[in-house]
C-alpha cells in the first residue's frame, strides 16, 4: 500500500487559475473589508490568496443554488439571473499585500476566511468578527480576541490584517 502524496505549497502558480475579475465584489453598496496579510517577520505577503465564505443578512448560510457558477473568461456570474447573493469570494493579495471585499453585512456577525499563500502546506482559517460580543470570541483567550475582530475606520469601511505569524498572529481555527 502506498502512502498518500503529503501537502504541497501552493506555489506561484495558483493566480493563473484560481483569482477571477470581481472575486472580492460580493455586493455593492454593503460594506468594504479591507487588509493586508503580514508574514511572521511583519513583512506584507504579496501573493497570498484569500476566499472568503459568509451568511447573508438575514443570516442565511445556504447561498442561491447555482450562484457560484461564473463565466470562466470574465469572471461574470453566470449562475441563475446573476443577481443572487452567493456568500463567496476569492481575492489575492496585491504586490503590497494588501486585499480587498466588497460585500454585506453577514446577518450572523462574522466572515469566514481561509488563507492560501506560499510555504503553507495546509491552509489556514479564521474569521472576521464585527461584533465584539459576539459568543464564540468568549472561548478565545480574551489577549487573542483582537484578532479576529474587523475595526471600523469610517461608516461601512473596516479593517482586518491578518497576520500568519510572530507576536500577532491572527488566531486560526482547527476543523480537523
Amino acid at each position: 500500500m502506498t502512502k498518500p502524496t503529503p501537502s504541497q505549497t501552493i506555489g506561484p502558480f495558483y493566480g493563473y487559475a484560481l483569482p477571477f475579475p470581481g472575486g472580492g465584489d460580493l455586493a455593492t453598496g454593503g460594506i468594504t473589508v479591507q487588509g493586508y496579510v503580514y508574514d511572521g517577520d511583519g513583512v506584507p505577503v504579496p501573493d497570498a490568496l484569500l476566499e472568503f465564505w459568509q451568511a447573508d443578512p438575514s443570516g442565511d448560510l445556504r447561498g442561491r443554488p447555482g450562484s457560484l457558477r461564473r463565466d470562466p473568461v470574465t469572471g461574470a456570474v453566470i449562475g441563475r439571473h446573476g443577481l443572487d447573493f452567493t456568500g463567496f469570494g476569492r481575492v489575492p493579495t496585491d504586490a503590497d499585500g494588501r486585499y480587498g471585499l466588497r460585500t454585506l453585512m453577514p446577518g450572523n456577525g462574522y466572515i469566514s476566511v481561509c488563507v492560501f499563500a506560499r510555504g503553507l502546506l495546509d491552509h489556514l482559517f479564521t474569521r472576521v468578527y464585527f461584533d465584539r460580543d459576539a459568543a464564540f470570541l468568549d472561548t478565545v483567550p480574551a489577549e487573542r480576541r483582537e484578532t479576529l475582530l474587523a475595526v471600523p475606520e469610517r461608516e461601512d469601511f473596516y479593517r482586518f490584517d491578518i497576520h500568519l505569524q510572530g507576536e500577532k498572529e491572527t488566531v486560526f481555527l482547527d476543523f480537523g
